[in-house]
């Protein structure tokens, strides 16, 4: 049995126990005795910390929105006022991924499961990160760094339904570019295209490539 004298590691462990056998099986095919094994703690001690499945699947559920707002937050703040250049964020975009999604976390898999599912819990969570995603774009076009465009609810959407594309097609990503996106040598190679797109739509540059023809 697993004993942790710090009941907030305690909490993390289970946690990122049910966070990765949910993301393998799927949150319906798994037991708190399962969970509590997996986590070296008693099933007893998983029930005192969360409740019951549901409330650990809500804080699991809370981490997943937490991870992705601390990215949002990350690359938004504190960058000079170009959080979009291509050459400057490209960098700190592959280095905020590999920050919180380290190889080998089964956030990406959990996500995934959840918003093709269908089921309640994922419907909720899509609209909490829309709703992330709408905040975003608002502070970045207070600061003068972003337009909100014509309809800003469609294009924070539109900019979720991108970076959600990443973790949903994963698989298919690697397969046709040889290296998993999500991966740090991923990431170097999608940063520079996304920040580009986004800095000056599908016309724009990357960094030291030739400008395209008129």
């Amino acid at each position: 049995m697993r004993s942790i004298q710090d009941d907030r590691t305690t909490r993390a462990v289970i946690r990122d126990e049910a966070l990765r056998l949910f993301a393998e099986r799927g949150p319906e095919s798994v037991t708190m005795r399962q969970i509590a094994g997996a986590a070296g703690v008693s099933a007893g001690l998983v029930v005192h910390h969360f409740g019951s499945k549901d409330g650990l699947r809500q804080e699991v559920d809370q981490y997943v929105l937490t991870v992705f707002e601390g990215m949002l937050r990350e690359l938004t703040a504190g960058t000079g006022g170009q959080p979009l250049d291509p050459g400057a964020g490209a960098a700190s975009l592959s280095e905020a991924f590999a920050r919180h999604l380290p190889a080998g976390s089964p956030l990406p898999g959990y996500l995934r499961r959840l918003l093709l599912t269908g089921s309640d819990t994922g419907r909720m969570l899509f609209r909490q990160l829309f709703e992330l995603s709408r905040r975003t774009l608002d502070e970045l076009s207070a600061a003068g760094l972003a337009a909100p465009g014509r309809d800003p609810a469609v294009r924070a959407a539109l900019l979720l339904a991108n970076d959600l594309a990443v973790f949903l097609l994963r698989d298919h990503l690697a397969d046709v570019l040889g290296t998993d996106p999500l991966s740090a040598d991923g990431m170097a190679r999608w940063a520079p295209e996304l920040l580009g797109i986004y800095a000056g739509g599908l016309n724009a540059a990357a960094p030291g490539e030739a400008p395209p023809r008129a």
